[in-house]
């Protein structure tokens, strides 16, 4: 059920991202302050791993927490609500694959003892994001021009969808077998996040956005990591990119 709902609430968000108003405007304004703004960055995530399956992992194999890291991409779509505020609506997916070996075993054939772990998540979000300082200025009643820095602060929760997997060769700690097995686990749990971000406007429909955010959640895992508790989903994510004002 819960993946039906975090399904749907995608399906929901991706048709509203081409939202579009009239992008006329003039040399160096706009005829109007605009009414949404969409975002597209890319950047570099650190999840937590701090539960007891990645303990487990780190100290059995030749991982270590800070291998969890890797590649980010989020989007963003924000609604203007009022002058300083507004709707935010995101996604977005994070992963890294780490190639491994156990740590205190090798084969029978003298080679190592290899596996693959993959990590994945992918938030989809809405909050509220409040400009610490007006986005711009209206000059006359038909031209409004940017702020060339505008700072903010976003907040809000959603759900989170992951992907937890192992492949290839493990050990059996009790009788010392080495077999050969795939481990999924996934899952869509409750989250929320934090973020502050500034943009840097280059046109009045153009600027660099950057972002650093906090995410916060737990997901269970499935029967084929049985004993652990909930793994740990959250992390910290530094993103840059463009935004785009319609």
């Amino acid at each position: 059920m819960r993946q039906r709902f975090f399904f749907g609430l995608l399906a929901a968000l991706v048709p509203a991202l081409p939202l579009v108003a009239q992008p006329t405007g003039g040399d160096g304004f706009l005829f109007s302050a605009p009414h949404a703004t969409f975002s597209v960055r890319g950047g570099f995530a650190r999840p937590d791993a701090s539960s007891d399956v990645f303990s487990f992992v780190t100290e059995r194999l030749t991982v270590n927490r800070g291998d969890f890291a890797g590649v980010s991409v989020a989007t963003d779509l924000a609604v203007r609500l009022h002058s300083r505020v507004d709707l935010l609506l995101g996604t977005g997916i994070n992963t890294r694959v780490k190639r491994s070996e156990d740590r205190d075993f090798i084969g029978t054939d003298d080679l190592p003892v290899e596996q693959r772990t993959t990590f994945r998540r992918i938030p989809i979000t809405a909050g509220l994001k409040l400009h610490l300082r007006p986005e711009g200025r209206t000059l006359s009643r038909y031209a409004w021009v940017p702020s060339k820095v505008s700072p903010y602060v976003a907040a809000g929760g959603g759900m989170m969808y992951y992907v937890f997997k192992q492949d290839g060769e493990f050990v059996d700690y009790k009788t010392l077998d080495i077999f050969s097995t795939s481990l999924k686990s996934t899952d869509v749990s409750a989250m929320a996040f934090g973020a502050l971000g500034t943009t840097y406007s280059l046109t009045p429909h153009v600027g660099l956005n950057a972002e650093v955010r906090y995410e916060r959640a737990q997901g269970a895992l499935s029967s084929d990591f049985r004993g652990f508790s909930p793994i740990d989903l959250s992390g910290v994510g530094l993103t840059a990119g463009f935004l785009f004002r319609f």
